[in-house]
């Protein structure tokens, strides 16, 4: 099985940055593409990133392109948000998740969740 623990998510003013991590364990945590999903308060989970590990390859929500950046660092089993520009409406629970690309960028599904982590972006 893969275990997903994301870090990073606090308050910060509009306009600033912040970075989330997202630490894998597991044997296989390589075969997975890894991608990031928040929810706000009284919305459906929406996708925001992913990324390949095989092929670095990446996807971006239209709402975050341009402004998040999604990476990797297999040495360290770990994937990163980096969020920069951020805005009210980037307020959410980002949750880190693991399954094929299919999966993540398609149906917006995932066999392996993080606990999620919370980003609060005030005025």
């Amino acid at each position: 099985q893969v275990h997903l623990v994301e870090s990073g998510g606090g308050l910060v003013q509009a306009g600033g940055s912040l970075r989330l991590s997202c630490a894998a364990s597991g044997r296989t945590v390589e075969s997975y593409s890894m991608g990031w999903f928040r929810q706000a308060p009284g919305k459906v989970r929406e996708f925001v990133a992913v990324i390949s590990w095989s092929g670095g390859s990446t996807y971006y929500a239209d709402s975050v392109e341009g402004r998040f950046t999604i990476s990797r660092d297999n040495a360290k089993n770990t994937v990163y948000l980096q969020m920069n520009n951020l805005k009210p409406e980037d307020t959410a629970v980002y949750y880190c998740a693991a399954d094929t690309w299919a999966q993540l960028r398609v149906f917006h599904e995932s066999e392996y969740w993080g606990q999620g982590t919370q980003v609060t972006v005030s005025s």
